[in-house]
């Protein structure tokens, strides 16, 4: 369910960096495949969604194991850091009739659980920040 209340109370027109934490189904719910494929075919759907509004993967890697805190419940199998310009393309890009009717049920066949924490810059080697702000 996305948390739009909480994404509103963010400064809309900030860039942000989206952490995805992602638990794949071993068979995909439509049957087509795994979770996995199903994922594929979300991502296939999703990237060009997202390099239209201005954004851009930065990073994906599989979850290997818990390096420290709790074991219970982080056990994740995938992850991916996703750069969008504004939290307003990100809320645009979701909300979308598109992203619903493309994306989403390739989102919900693959994946058990995904969280998805938007996040702000403190520091990055990456240079992916607004560069307007230099």
């Amino acid at each position: 369910m996305l948390n739009i209340a909480g994404l509103e109370g963010l400064d809309r027109h900030a860039p942000v960096v989206m952490l995805n934490l992602m638990r794949f189904h071993d068979r995909s719910r439509d049957g087509d495949g795994s979770g996995w494929d199903a994922y594929l075919r979300y991502s296939a759907v999703t990237v060009p969604m997202i390099k239209a509004r201005g954004g851009t993967l930065l990073w994906t890697g599989e979850g290997k194991t818990v390096a420290l805190g709790p074991h219970a419940g982080n056990d994740w199998d995938f992850v991916a850091l996703v750069h969008y310009p504004t939290v307003a393309a990100f809320l645009d890009m979701m909300t979308s009739e598109a992203y619903e009717r493309e994306a989403d049920p390739h989102r919900v066949n693959g994946c058990a659980e995904h969280v998805i924490i938007a996040t702000s810059e403190a520091y990055s080697k990456l240079g992916v920040s607004s560069q307007r702000d230099s």
